[in-house]
């Protein structure tokens, strides 16, 4: 067994512990956590951004899902770690786990300002008929830790109205206006993106995910912000009182809560245990966020902004792959070098401030790993044959952007052309939609999946997740996945990725990914799709055969739209071949 698991159950030992649980996650349930929080990360050698660690007496067994299950073998091999294979159905659940393997009258310990609420109840509810009892007040596993790096504590910047288009105190008056549609007195917020949505403001201490560590209690004449002063210019400070926005220190939150006795909105899948927990003297309305939806349905210049960005992200990825088309075989280019060099492109573009999520630069094989991530030691040279995934994205002042193109390098096999074509048909199938109001996501999955489906295909991911303005790469409340039936619907306003795939083990990978809009459709009470990215695909990678009369004009209308955007950016040569590329097929 690892080190780092045997100290830990050495710790455990002391303090009667069966059963200890590391989630990834901070103090806010976000999905990518600074370096302070990966814990998981440091006790199992698994570097994905989804996983949960369950450490016993004498085992010990980490859980992720379909995006992560190559890497996750490869990574946690000789560890002494089992790998848990999410949804698979010979996998049981974290909660059937502990159910079978904890004895009656156990412990089962986890930090409380780590775990979520909800999960947390549902733990509770699993292992009742157990008696196990519950240590949640102290960070066992962190002991372990040596040399932890601090908490983050990066700069905030202010987001003018002329790029969120709503004045701080709009927001406010309209978070309170639902307040008091809902008869309470304060809601209580922890989602690092809502908070930072609300004030306007824009932080750095999470790795490519534009937010601050802080929490937010929003009353019906003031607002609490609790975080750490120092990120916080005096002009900041100023700007936030006058909105009635008082910062307090970031860890007086739990005995702020504590002393609440009034009615309270607290979102149970977005705060932590101890959070909750804090709430005993208030009475609790438990219910998701107005803030989330407020967030998720773009304003007018909002939309308009995204708009420019995805249009100077279009240049510098159309351009990369020129360069790509023009060099592979001419000259040295490793996985890790095209990804600088994407990157060199990017930063040509005014307001750009910074990759919007780890970037995704996998050739051939590597493709296959959903979330690859080159190293020194696994990266590759590109040839000129086969194929590049690349997934990567921006974010501008104008907006975030998050798009996935695989690039044809050279000949391909008649295998890698049918999969190209068939990921590239679901893709064009989604992005046609036409839908009702009301529609769900979960039920818009299908119609890009049946391409796949029809041909014996599928892929263990979801096709689409919502996108935050100049925030969150991955953004609720929607997402296009038939595995989550009760999301909320589809909404104008939204955007959302469309990102089918296909990936064979061992040989390659291909996804096809772009940001769509969701507008008005021209029937009333019914919604359409528009494209955000403009990027071409590739022509040498499609066998017409697989593609049906409507997805070929859906094809040619995109190709057109690409190269009459982004023709008048392009130098001369690469406006000609752009020209070439996107002639109808």
């Amino acid at each position: 067994m690892k080190e780092q698991i045997t100290a830990l159950q050495a710790e455990m030992k002391q303090r009667g512990i069966f059963a200890y649980i590391v989630l990834t996650e901070d103090f806010h349930g976000s999905e990518y956590v600074g370096a302070h929080f990966k814990l998981r990360e440091y006790l199992s050698g698994f570097t994905g951004s989804a996983g949960t660690l369950v450490v016993t007496e004498n085992s010990a067994a980490l859980w992720t899902d379909g995006r992560y299950f190559i890497q996750a073998a490869a990574e946690l091999a000789g560890s002494g770690i089992t790998l848990m294979k999410e949804r698979e159905p010979e996998t049981p659940t974290v909660l059937k786990f502990l159910r079978d393997n904890m004895p009656e009258n156990s412990v089962l310990g986890f930090d409380g300002r780590a775990v979520n609420a909800a999960f947390a109840r549902r733990l509770e509810n699993v292992l009742r008929e157990k008696k196990i009892a519950f240590k949640t007040d102290e960070d066992v596993a962190g002991i372990v830790w040596k040399n932890r790096p601090p908490l983050s504590k990066q700069p905030v910047f202010e987001l003018s109205e002329r790029y969120c288009g709503e004045t701080r105190a709009k927001k406010l008056s309209r978070i309170r206006d639902k307040m008091r549609s809902e008869k309470v007195k304060c809601l209580a917020l922890s989602a690092l993106d809502e908070i930072a949505w609300t004030l306007n403001l824009r932080g750095g201490d999470v790795d490519y995910n534009p937010v601050f560590l802080s929490f937010l209690l929003i009353f019906d004449d003031k607002a609490q912000l609790f975080a750490e002063r120092s990120i916080f210019d005096d002009n900041i400070v100023s700007s936030l009182q006058k909105d009635g926005v008082e910062i307090l220190p970031y860890d007086e939150i739990y005995e702020a809560l504590s002393s609440l006795r009034c009615d309270v909105w607290a979102d149970p899948k977005a705060v932590n245990c101890r959070f909750w927990n804090s709430l005993s003297q208030a009475k609790i309305h438990g219910k998701t966020s107005p803030v989330q939806l407020m967030k998720a349905q773009k304003n007018a210049v909002e939309i308009s902004n995204e708009k420019s960005a995805h249009i100077k992200d279009g240049v510098a990825v159309t351009r990369f792959m020129y360069r790509l088309s023009h060099t592979i075989g001419h000259e040295k280019i490793t996985e890790i070098s095209a990804t600088e060099l994407l990157e060199e492109y990017r930063k040509q573009g005014a307001n750009y401030l910074g990759q919007s999520f780890e970037p995704i630069m996998a050739y051939a094989e590597h493709g296959a790993i959903v979330h690859y991530s080159a190293t020194e030691k696994t990266n590759a040279e590109l040839q000129p044959r086969g194929l590049l995934l690349s997934d990567t994205g921006g974010h501008y002042l104008d907006g975030t952007t998050d798009i996935t193109r695989t690039f044809v390098l050279g000949p391909l096999l008649d295998e890698e052309k049918r999969a190209y074509t068939l990921a590239l048909a679901a893709h064009l199938e989604l992005l046609g939609a036409v839908f009702p109001k009301g529609v769900r996501g979960s039920s818009l999955d299908a119609i890009a999946r049946k391409p796949l489906w029809d041909n014996g295909l599928d892929f263990n991911h979801g096709t689409g997740h919502g996108v935050g303005f100049l925030l969150n790469v991955h953004e609720g409340p929607q997402r296009i996945s038939w595995r989550f039936m009760n999301d909320p619907p589809i909404e104008e306003g939204m955007i959302t990725s469309d990102e089918p795939g296909i990936y064979f083990e061992g040989k390659f990978g291909i996804r096809h990914e772009s940001l769509v809009l969701c507008e008005k459709a021209e029937y009333d009470g019914f919604l359409k799709f528009e494209p955000l990215t403009c990027v071409p695909f590739d022509p040498a990678g499609i066998d017409k055969r697989y593609l049906t009369i409507e997805q070929i004009a859906r094809l040619n209308k995109y190709q057109k739209w690409v190269y009459d955007t982004l023709s008048p950016f392009l130098p001369e040569e690469e406006r000609e071949w752009l020209e070439n590329l996107t002639k109808p097929v």
